[in-house]
């Protein structure tokens, strides 16, 4: 274990002068690339789409084979490959910017494979999806929308149960927490325990993070059987026994407080509003323009690139929704943390701020990072909003009782 991060740690989240630059140059090159790499995306494929590819793929496919379902084999590939490689320039300036600050240790031919074994992940599962839509917009044109987001839900439940089992193996190695750290799993069944809950051993497990990122963190992924907590082995290291007593704190919080769950009634909802707009938008545009564009209809193969445009402009308009419940239930987690730990740590306050000062020092956070940007991509509040909340909370005082433990 290193040292604490400071033996005194104020409310204050605060970086030395020469972080602090660093810290802010990241957090400019994290938001030019996320907001540069959805601009970019959009504009070459509308651009591809105003040039008539979709038109000539199809035309294509169509000289192949006369069935439409074939036809879908043959075109949904060849969208989709250009579709991710629209996105490796971004992705290959992210990874080198994360070299540059020391974020990542994973050599390019590392990352090209994980690159390349994510794309042809993407694109089988894209062209499964993209065969099941136009099937439905053939069969149903005033009611695809909603038939299409009653296949995706129990889609989207079996890619979090199968996510930790088939996918994640893939790119990273997982091991039994309790075979790397038996002592520490002794701890961390003490705040199970103090929580109340059912979470054996077997479902912690420690992944070998170092490989490939200098961070720390921690996660829950899954869902039923396949649900699990899981530990860099980054975090066993940078981080003292108290602060990963939290961390896990924070993680059993949302096993607890079922936000798994929550998160996937959430999503429904959105998706089944941004599906509706999908059609309704679909229908507009091929209406305007497709003459000239040479698309008959929505459910024309020549209107995949259409698509994939109007699903990248819809899913970048909803990431402030979705950003905004993934950021409430990371504080109702925080909240969790700092409680389950009460009486198993010396100072819950001073341990939950003394973590936080830490991540931030250690992933480079902006301690005042721009209002705008943080509301549109912050997927958990800000290094300072939670260290600032975790200082002042302290609910065992003046006779008031905690959020989740009450007596």
């Amino acid at each position: 274990m290193i040292e604490a991060a400071s033996q005194i740690v104020s409310s204050t989240y605060t970086l030395p002068p020469d972080k602090l630059e660093k810290a802010i140059h990241l957090s400019h090159w994290r938001a030019a690339l996320h907001f540069g790499g959805v601009a970019w995306a959009v504009l070459i494929l509308w651009w591809l789409v105003r040039s008539r590819l979709g038109a000539r793929v199809m035309e294509w496919a169509r000289s192949l084979t006369p069935k439409a379902w074939l036809q879908g084999f043959l075109v949904a590939p060849v969208w989709l490959v250009i579709f991710v490689l629209i996105d490796l320039p971004a992705a290959a300036i992210s990874h080198a910017v994360s070299l540059h600050y020391g974020l990542s240790v994973q050599r390019w031919l590392g990352w090209f494979s994980d690159w390349g074994l994510s794309s042809l992940l993407t694109v089988l599962f894209g062209v499964l999806a993209l065969t099941c839509l136009y099937a439905l917009m053939r069969h149903s044109p005033k009611r695809w929308w909603l038939w299409f987001w009653l296949l995706t839900l129990p889609v989207e439940v079996l890619g979090i149960f199968a996510l930790p089992v088939l996918i994640d193996p893939l790119f990273d190695h997982f091991s039994p927490l309790e075979k790397s750290d038996p002592a520490l799993v002794a701890q961390l069944e003490r705040v199970v325990a103090r929580g109340g809950i059912d979470i054996p051993p077997s479902r912690m497990f420690l992944m070998d993070a170092s490989a490939k990122s200098t961070g720390v963190n921690a996660y829950v992924t899954g869902f039923g059987a396949s649900k699990r907590i899981v530990v860099w082995d980054t975090t066993l290291k940078l981080a003292a026994t108290d602060e990963i007593l939290f961390i896990y704190g924070h993680e059993q919080g949302h096993y607890a407080l079922r936000h798994i769950l929550k998160g996937l009634i959430f999503s429904a909802v959105l998706i089944l509003i941004f599906y509706w707009i999908a059609y309704r938008l679909l229908q507009w545009l091929v209406r305007r323009y497709g003459d000239v564009w040479r698309i008959r209809s929505v459910d024309d193969w020549a209107s995949v690139g259409l698509v994939l445009l109007v699903m990248t402009v819809l899913s970048f308009a909803a990431e402030p929704m979705g950003n905004a419940f993934s950021r409430m239930i990371e504080h109702q987690a925080d909240v969790y943390g700092q409680e389950v730990i009460h009486g198993l740590v010396a100072d819950p306050q001073h341990v939950a701020a003394q973590d936080f000062q830490r991540l931030g020092e250690i992933w480079l956070d902006d301690p005042s990072p721009n209002r705008f940007v943080e509301w549109w991509t912050y997927t958990h509040p800000s290094t300072s909003e939670r260290m600032r909340f975790a200082t002042q909370y302290d609910p065992w005082v003046d006779g008031r009782e905690p959020r989740y433990f009450r007596k």
